[in-house]
């Protein structure tokens, strides 16, 4: 096992620890996704925690949204998930024995004497130290709020992380940390290494906004006498322009990437290349993804977000996916999708028969639905703009009399015999195949995108195919 994975040769236990305040962010479904590979390449566990100490914003209906994205991306869980907030009564404890063992203290300053003292260290180039940590609180008023803060050592920090290397801070650049509030209530740092440790986390990977957090994290770990994680904080995701990834980037919710049309396997493969990378390879079914996922691959670079890459690596699994599946998948786009036919039956029929030449010619469902569209048009197709210029003589409109008639009286209709039955035409007629070819496109398609002619008849049937053409043929040549 890699040394980076060692750690005391425990289970390997990772998590994912999201606040419950929206939806599940584009990079922390990239969180989750590493943590959940980690740990089910090494037959670990991977564990989810609800991060939901701030009550004013945490709600029970972001909490779903977090759940039905991680369940839509095919990260499952193992266990229950852990409300941190209903823990608040063990963290309280940790603090007391901190405090207990002297590596924390009761601070009674008042917040405008905090301020005071904060801007004093800031212009002092240090971080706060509060006149408290050395004082007896026997000291202290009668009735006096307090807070309980940990008593900062005076000595560098380091850590050993999997991505960034040996990271070292000054004493003077971490203050006392307030564990326990005025309330009573436990604070961020408190609470995650409480939770860490009991729910005996081995290994942490997130983003490297808490790569100070894993610094303060540390010490309280430290004074605890715990054994610390392996941490493995990788850079956050840009924009393709490099700045810090927003919505005009992409940084939406996985909810918003399923309803743009996109796998879970083909999002699950473009987010484990951003930011991890095995030699070359770009595309990953997940069993390829569990056997070569390592913390050695994490990139210490940040990643950028690349929609044209996505659409190509979900166009790759949209190829290898199921028929079936794909067509259930597509129906939800198509219902969104004007002026075509309601016969479910009829629908699925062409849909099946379809799918395998129209699912190699998409990047996402949404595409699927309109390569989709040419076989579910309503009769009579109405033709505007573009799409009528190929139809707009009657000489063209006779033409297509004609190839009505020849088509008419083929014996076979399959994908050879029609391609061969529109070359002998344009022989016939002594014209180049587009005179063919793109009238009679209008006519079958209306202008949405399709496949080769034969391969549309074929899809369409023999039917279909003779009486769009009928359509569109003006009166004189019909009497």
């Amino acid at each position: 096992m890699n040394s980076q994975l060692q750690n005391n040769d425990k289970m390997i236990r990772t998590r994912f620890a999201p606040s419950p305040t929206g939806f599940l962010h584009i990079g922390g479904a990239r969180t989750a996704l590493f943590n959940w590979l980690l740990a089910r390449r090494h037959g670990g566990a991977f564990l989810l925690r609800i991060e939901d100490t701030d009550r004013a914003r945490s709600n029970p209906a972001a909490v779903e949204a977090i759940l039905d994205g991680l369940s839509w991306m095919g990260l499952d869980w193992d266990g229950e998930p852990v409300s941190q907030f209903e823990r608040a009564d063990r963290h309280v404890e940790i603090a007391h024995e901190l405090l207990a063992r002297g590596h924390a203290f009761k601070c009674y300053c008042t917040a405008e004497e905090t301020q005071v003292l904060r801007d004093e260290a800031f212009a002092a180039g240090r971080a706060l130290r509060s006149p408290w940590r050395d004082r007896d609180a026997s000291a202290a008023p009668a009735d006096t709020p307090f807070t309980i803060r940990f008593k900062a050592p005076d000595s560098d920090v380091v850590i050993e992380d999997a991505v960034q290397g040996q990271v070292r801070w000054a004493a003077k650049e971490f203050d006392d940390l307030i564990l326990l509030r005025s309330d009573g209530t436990p604070t961020y740092n408190l609470a995650v290494v409480v939770d860490d440790h009991d729910m005996e986390i081995t290994h942490i990977i997130r983003g490297d906004d808490h790569l100070v957090n894993a610094g303060r994290q540390s010490q309280i770990y430290d004074a605890m006498e715990w054994q610390r994680p392996v941490f493995a904080h990788v850079p956050l995701i840009h924009g393709q322009d490099g700045k810090k990834l927003s919505k005009r980037h992409g940084a939406l919710g996985a909810e918003a990437y399923r309803d743009m049309g996109y796998l879970p396997e083909g999002l699950r493969n473009y987010l484990l290349r951003l930011g991890w990378s095995h030699g070359d390879q770009e595309l990953f079914s997940d069993a390829d993804a569990v056997a070569a996922f390592d913390l050695a691959g994490l990139n210490k670079a940040p990643a950028r977000m690349d929609l044209d890459k996505l659409n190509h690596i979900n166009g790759y699994h949209l190829a290898q996916a199921s028929d079936d599946r794909l067509c259930e998948l597509v129906t939800p786009f198509l219902d969104s999708l004007e002026n075509r036919i309601e016969d479910i039956n009829l629908t699925t029929a062409r849909l099946k028969a379809a799918m395998p030449t129209l699912k190699t010619r998409a990047a996402t469902l949404e595409e699927l639905a309109d390569q989709s569209y040419f076989l579910l048009r309503q009769r009579p197709i109405q033709l505007e703009g573009k799409a009528a210029k190929p139809l707009k003589d009657d000489e063209t409109r006779q033409r297509l009399y004609r190839l009505f008639t020849h088509l008419g009286d083929l014996k076979a209709w399959n994908e050879a015999a029609l391609s061969d039955a529109l070359k002998q035409f344009a022989e016939a007629e002594s014209v180049g195949f587009g005179k063919i070819g793109q009238p009679l496109r209008a006519a079958l398609t209306g202008g949405a995108p399709a496949p080769d002619l034969a391969l549309v008849m074929t899809f369409i049937g023999r039917d279909e195919t003779l009486d769009r053409i009928k359509d569109q043929m003006t009166p004189a040549t019909t009497e």
